[in-house]
């Protein structure tokens, strides 16, 4: 699918089909655990008071959360019911905005989150650009935190989905391969990554120190299936995260991965 078709289809798909503030609050335990350790990573790299970036922040969950400890956060979307959502909190600043060109100074940011654009950008000059406009923006010595959504996560779920059992095994390759979403997929990916991948993208485009983490780790995938989950639950899968969240293999399984990079 060519970026015209997956940008259009990501207005779509996020504008009319798909809550993505369930997805991150109500619909499963998996939502909040993504929401909470995103939080915790950013904290710990960036401390309030501090000014965040939240490119690709939907309709404000993260920035809604960074705003009440005293972040101040600015939000940009392409989603413009998204955003118009957003803006109704009034806690932080939205407005309808690209990932690739970012429309603010150099240095303007402590800290950048980009939570979506990435697997939503078919080719690597593309998502070289994004990163390298967050990085634009980011003070020297502020941190760039871009999530991706692993290979083998996507290549499991797909294999699950009963519409895209007549791909081809051309498509379930190309998949494994080089990340190219299996054709008909609902959701509008452009790629999936591999950890070494994405910490070679953000350390292409002069970020330092990158570390790549399974973002909910190995618990992850289970917790967005389980209907009710009690709080030890939902402690032992975070304690899962924070333990293993870096190990290789391991966290190609969860659901995300999350890239932090040094300005």
């Amino acid at each position: 699918m060519d970026q015209d078709r997956i940008d259009a289809a990501i207005q779509a798909y996020y504008g009319s089909v798909f809550d993505e503030h369930a997805r991150l609050t109500t619909r499963s335990a998996q939502g909040r655990l993504e929401f909470e350790r995103t939080q915790e990573v950013v904290r710990a790299a960036t401390p309030a008071p501090a000014r965040v970036l939240d490119v690709g922040g939907a309709t404000g969950v993260h920035a809604a959360a960074l705003a009440r400890s005293g972040y101040q956060v600015v939000l940009i979307d392409p989603v413009e019911s998204q955003v118009a959502a957003a803006r109704q909190i009034g806690t932080f600043t939205a407005a309808v905005g690209d990932a690739r060109q970012l429309d603010f100074p150099e240095d303007s940011f402590d800290a950048v989150l980009m939570a979506g654009p990435l697997y939503h950008l078919a080719e690597r000059e593309e998502r070289l650009q994004a990163l390298n406009e967050a990085r634009r923006v980011c003070r020297p010595g502020g941190f760039v935190h871009a999530a991706a959504i692993p290979r083998l996560l996507a290549f499991a779920a797909a294999a699950l989905d009963p519409d895209l059992l007549d791909a081809s095994l051309d498509a379930w390759l190309d998949l494994l391969r080089h990340g190219a979403p299996v054709p008909s997929l609902r959701f509008p990916g452009g790629h999936f990554h591999t950890p070494q991948e994405l910490q070679e993208e953000m350390t292409e485009v002069g970020l330092r120190n990158v570390t790549v983490i399974g973002l909910e780790g190995p618990a992850g995938a289970a917790l967005e299936s389980v209907p009710e989950v009690t709080d030890a639950d939902f402690s032992a899968a975070m304690q899962l995260a924070r333990t293993f969240g870096d190990m290789p293999d391991i966290r190609d399984f969860s659901n995300h991965l999350l890239g932090s990079g040094i300005v």
